[in-house]
């Protein structure tokens, strides 16, 4: 077993999971936001489609392709709020990934909207920041080898 890449203290097959396999749809939008960045981090396309509101702006292939470009450090969850009705919410997270040059920071508001009683993600504006990460400082993905030689 291995830990759930959403940041929580369960066990994947505990957490998203079941999520991201069809057995539990997510109950909240911070469970949906978490399970979809599980999907990101296992880019997992297929999932990711299933629970956006709309089809994504890229062709499925296209979309899957673009998965590969980015490894995925850390999430963090910074607030879940309800929306103007029961079937709207909102959550506030930072993800952090890493990728040529350094570490990537997006923070993000994403608006979940419940139909049929499922929740799906809507929208949300990211801010990014970028972090260097020096050539000889050891790879943010604990690869134990130097920056330059790994992601860098």
């Amino acid at each position: 077993m291995s830990g759930c890449p959403c940041g929580s203290t369960r066990e994947l097959t505990d957490c998203c999971g079941p999520r991201l396999d069809g057995t539990r749809p997510a109950e909240t939008p911070e469970a949906l936001m978490r399970s979809r960045y599980t999907a990101f981090v296992q880019r997992d396309a297929g999932y990711l489609t299933r629970t956006h509101a709309s089809p994504p702006p890229l062709a499925p292939d296209e979309f899957a392709r673009s998965l590969h470009d980015i490894a995925w450090l850390d999430l963090t969850v910074s607030k879940a709020e309800p929306g103007k009705s029961d079937d709207e919410g909102f959550v506030t997270f930072t993800a952090r990934s890493l990728q040529p040059g350094g570490i990537v920071s997006m923070t993000e508001r994403s608006r979940f909207v419940r139909t049929d009683g499922v929740w799906r993600y809507v929208d949300g504006k990211p801010t990014l920041t970028r972090a260097k990460v020096p050539g000889n400082d050891p790879c943010p993905c604990g690869s134990g080898q130097k920056f330059k030689k790994c992601h860098g």
